[in-house]
C-alpha cells in the first residue's frame, strides 16, 4: 500500500511571485482549501514538504502559493511534479470505495475461480469507472466497476473477485 496519495500535478508557474498551477487529481478540488501542507515529489526518492499559504481556483486548475517560495525561478523546475498527501490527510472513503493506487496491481479472479490477470489501470469515464486488466497472454480486458461485475475487493489478500458479464471476454 502506498504511503502517499497524489492530489495534483504542477503544470507550470503562475505569475512571477512563486505561485503554481496545479491540475487536481482528487475528486474534491475544494479539499485544497482544507490542506495546510503538501509534499512535493521531486523524483528519485526526494521530497519537499510545502506549507500552503494561499489557494485560488481558475477554470479546472488550482493556483497554490507556498510559504517561503516567492519567485518564479524557484518553481520553474517543478513542472510535471506530483503533489502528495499522507494517508491521514485523505478524505474518508465511503463503504466499497477505494483509492485507485490501492487497486493497481490487484490479482483479478472470477467467481468461477479463473485468474483473469492483474489490474493495471482505472479509467474514470463519468458514468462508472472501468478497470483495465492485463491477462497472462498480454491482452487487455476492460471491466465496468459496477456491482454486477465487481463482487469483492480484498486489499489484504491483494485480490479482486469479479463476475464476467456475457460478452466481456469476446476479445
Amino acid at each position: 500500500m502506498e504511503k502517499y496519495l497524489r492530489v495534483g500535478v504542477i503544470t507550470s508557474p503562475h505569475g512571477v511571485r512563486g505561485e503554481v498551477k496545479v491540475y487536481p487529481t482528487t475528486d474534491d478540488v475544494m479539499r485544497f482549501k482544507k490542506l495546510d501542507k503538501v509534499i512535493l515529489d521531486l523524483g528519485r526518492g526526494e521530497t519537499r514538504e510545502l506549507k500552503i499559504r494561499q489557494v485560488k481556483f481558475f477554470k479546472n486548475m488550482v493556483i497554490l502559493k507556498f510559504d517561503g517560495v516567492d519567485t518564479m525561478n524557484e518553481v520553474e523546475g517543478w513542472r510535471q511534479k506530483d503533489l502528495l498527501i499522507t494517508r491521514d490527510q485523505a478524505i474518508p472513503l465511503e463503504e466499497d470505495e477505494f483509492f485507485i493506487t490501492d487497486l493497481i496491481g490487484l490479482n483479478v479472479v472470477t467467481d468461477e475461480g479463473e485468474t483473469l490477470g492483474t489490474l493495471t489501470d482505472v479509467m474514470e469515464t463519468g458514468a462508472n469507472d472501468v478497470y483495465c486488466v492485463k491477462t497472462p497472454e498480454g491482452k487487455e480486458l476492460l471491466l465496468p466497476a459496477i456491482r454486477d461485475c465487481i463482487l469483492d475487493v480484498d486489499l489484504d489478500k491483494e485480490e479482486m473477485l469479479v463476475h464476467v458479464l456475457p460478452g466481456l471476454l469476446d476479445l
